[in-house]
């Protein structure tokens, strides 16, 4: 992994100008692509809601930041490559262009651990490869840089013939069939139930005394397997099953996946609009279409899950208005995924100044639907109880275009691998009205789509 960048040198200085050339793939699927790219540096994201989707392959450049104002960083870097980028192929659509995949930490403060070993608090790719698809049509964009003193028109062809051989490989590479599951050979939730209750009670302790408002509280799942993880076939079944999701693959290093189906957006941004939501409050799903019904009007009426929803509405609210010019909030609803429902409430607005996505990202992470109120109160309950690293669980996930907008996802419902190990998070929103025993069961309810993924049997789910 490249450290930050010197104050001396431009990020340009240090690689050169980016080049990027985009024909038409057709007949590639993203899954297709992602097999081909299988033992090599691969990215992922699918957005239900705009009909797009992306996947990486290779680096052609790394941006990181181990500094506090990571954001900021990660923006004058982002900026710095794009500005001077050349992109030769007018003829290809605009939403071809070369995109950064990447994420942040939960924490600034971050450190590498052995779960998290080459992940950095923000670490951002720039694909060799970049596969895209808008609907029906897929394009395929090569990425490189070349000397600041040299002309990019000198390469064209070169960068035309390299794509169009990559394409035809692409094209005749045969997706086998999906590999058969690996056997498990461990499953273990570290953290007991005893443990779990009395960090309730000690944070509705809190809440009584009038320091805490609310705190999400998380425990993992770790899971060997007899063999290397199948990272595709879990895809494979987010895509079946979690259609409603952003789903992602961050995998800078064979076998080291971070990968999800999140259900909530964190931020969008596209020149001065903005989109985001408020995701609190869970229940689970019924069998019959009836208690289906029941369960989400009892869930809209509860007043515990108000009360939460409410909290992280008004926060987000309170950390936008700043930065918009309009902020238009839509009626609250349900968000119905295949195992679960939650309280829901989508937010648009209009932002004063379209600086990138990332201004807006720095000042909405965490929201109290991950981290808490008072956010530093919160979060510094949470330091102290947790004893493993959220790493990038929970943290900002997604994509930067050349123009500085982008989509960021919040990264729950995932997982990290490392060759035959997985480690899985699963978190609930403690208030005063918590009970110990329904938040843990609601834990257990949010960790069954990746162990489902993974072709876990709920026989041996916690």
């Amino acid at each position: 992994m490249k450290p930050n960048l010197s104050s001396e040198l431009s990020l340009a200085e240090h690689y050169g100008r980016l080049v990027s050339y985009s024909l038409p793939c057709p007949d590639v699927t993203m899954a297709d692509f992602l097999a081909y790219a299988k033992g090599q540096p691969r990215f992922y994201w699918d957005s239900y809601q705009d009909g797009i989707a992306f996947a990486g392959l290779g680096k052609a450049i790394e941006l990181t930041s181990w500094s506090g104002n990571r954001y900021d960083n990660i923006r004058e870097q982002a900026r710095d490559l794009f500005d001077g980028a050349t992109l030769l192929n007018e003829d290809s659509p605009e939403w071809v262009t070369p995109r950064l995949f990447g994420g942040f930490s939960f924490l600034d403060d971050f450190a590498p651990d052995n779960t998290w070993s080459i992940y950095a608090p923000a670490y951002f790719v720039l694909p060799h490869f970049q596969l895209v698809r808008m609907n029906d049509d897929t394009w395929l964009t090569i990425n490189t840089n070349i000397p600041l003193d040299e002309s990019a028109d000198d390469i064209r062809d070169a960068l035309k013939s390299a794509l169009q051989a990559k394409i035809e490989t692409i094209q005749a590479f045969k997706h086998g069939a999906r590999s058969l599951t690996p056997q498990i050979e461990a499953i273990n939730y570290p953290m007991s139930y005893e443990t779990w209750a009395q960090h309730i009670t000690d944070a509705t302790n809190r809440m009584s005394m009038g320091e805490l408002n609310k705190v999400v509280l998380s425990r993992i799942a770790e899971v060997q397997f007899a063999d290397t993880v199948d990272v595709d076939g879990a895809l494979a079944y987010l895509a079946e099953h979690y259609q409603d999701t952003y789903r992602f693959l961050f995998e800078a290093r064979p076998s080291h996946a971070f990968y999800g189906a999140t259900p909530e957006l964190l931020v969008q941004t596209a020149g001065m609009q903005l989109k985001t939501m408020a995701l609190a409050g869970s229940i689970k799903r019924g069998k019959t279409a009836d208690e289906d019904h029941a369960l989400a009007n009892e869930l809209l009426h509860s007043e515990k899950d108000r009360y939460e929803h409410q909290l992280v509405l008004d926060r987000i609210k309170d950390r936008l208005t700043p930065l918009t010019s309009t902020l238009d909030i839509a009626d609250t609803g349900i968000m119905s995924l295949s195992n679960i429902q939650h309280i829901y409430t989508p937010i648009e607005g209009k932002l004063k100044s379209d600086d990138s996505v990332l201004s807006v990202l720095g000042e909405l992470h965490p929201t109290p639907a991950l981290g808490g109120d008072p956010q530093d109160v919160a979060l510094q309950f949470m330091g102290d109880i947790e004893t493993v690293p959220r790493g990038w669980y929970g943290a900002p996930i997604g994509w930067i275009d050349y123009k500085l907008g982008g989509q960021f996802g919040v990264a729950i419902r995932s997982a990290v691998t490392q060759g035959r190990r997985v480690w899985m998070y699963a978190g609930a929103g403690i208030v005063q009205a918590s009970e110990p025993d329904k938040e843990w069961d609601e834990t257990a309810l949010k960790f069954r789509p990746m162990l489902n993924a993974l072709g876990i049997d709920s026989a041996v789910m916690d």
